[in-house]
């Protein structure tokens, strides 16, 4: 017997178990795609017809205790390095940078509320804000602009991005908490939380007023701008 086989506690061999043919052909399909693929693109690429779903569940389970994993991010697929090997990787020479107060509050509105404009976040705040705050959030790609709201201006409305669920490693908005389980959960006092915020509270409806707002028309400029250090909050 080769001794690179691994025996379990009870003295029986494990071997690695076999993989069809339609299954390596999505590894490799997966492992060679320079972004995450959907079902469809990946049927698309398929020598045969096949059962991807059950195919991919399948290799999911296989990567699920080595060093890269098979991972779902808005029914798209990609392998990922495992989270508690992260540590690891070793990349350029990074600057981290915290979120000011106006940008981490300015997230959670959008993350709970989208899609929301503008005005209805600084509205929910109680305060305005300087245009690059959603110029970081947008430079982190955490955050784009999610279409205009039918109402007079035609307003931007901005929504998170398949970026934002990937860094906070969640499949889809619903996996988020609400301000109730954050403080079950003592992660936060919730009686001193501004519930707006969380989505708990009314909705606001862009205000009419006589000045437009000044929002970005060209998403290309807004994309491009400059990462500036915050004035005004």
């Amino acid at each position: 017997m080769n001794k690179k086989n691994i025996l379990t506690k009870d003295n029986v061999v494990n071997f690695p178990s076999k993989l069809t043919d339609a299954e390596r052909e999505i590894e490799a399909i997966i492992f060679a795609a320079a972004e995450p693929l959907d079902i469809d693109t990946i049927d698309s690429k398929l020598s045969k017809k096949t059962d991807t779903l059950k195919a991919l569940e399948k290799l999911q389970k296989e990567y699920s205790n080595r060093g890269i994993n098979l991972v779902c991010i808005s029914n798209k697929w990609s392998f990922r390095t495992s989270p508690n090997l992260s540590n690891l990787m070793s990349q350029e020479k990074t600057v981290e940078k915290k979120l000011s107060r106006a940008a981490v509050e300015t997230l959670a509105i959008i993350v709970y509320h989208q899609p929301v404009t503008r005005a209805e976040i600084e509205e929910i705040r109680g305060v305005a804000f300087g245009t690059n705050t959603l110029d970081i959030l947008m430079e982190l790609n955490w955050v784009k602009p999610g279409g205009r709201k039918d109402v007079p201006g035609k307003p931007i409305q901005y929504v998170t991005t398949d970026d934002f669920l990937s860094h906070f490693n969640l499949q889809k908005l619903s996996d988020l908490p609400t301000v109730d389980e954050l403080g079950a959960a003592g992660l936060i006092d919730s009686s001193s939380v501004d519930n707006a915020i969380f989505g708990t509270g009314k909705f606001f409806k862009e205000k009419q007023e006589e000045k437009k707002e000044d929002i970005y028309s060209n998403i290309d400029e807004m994309l491009s701008s400059t990462l500036e250090t915050e004035d005004k909050d």
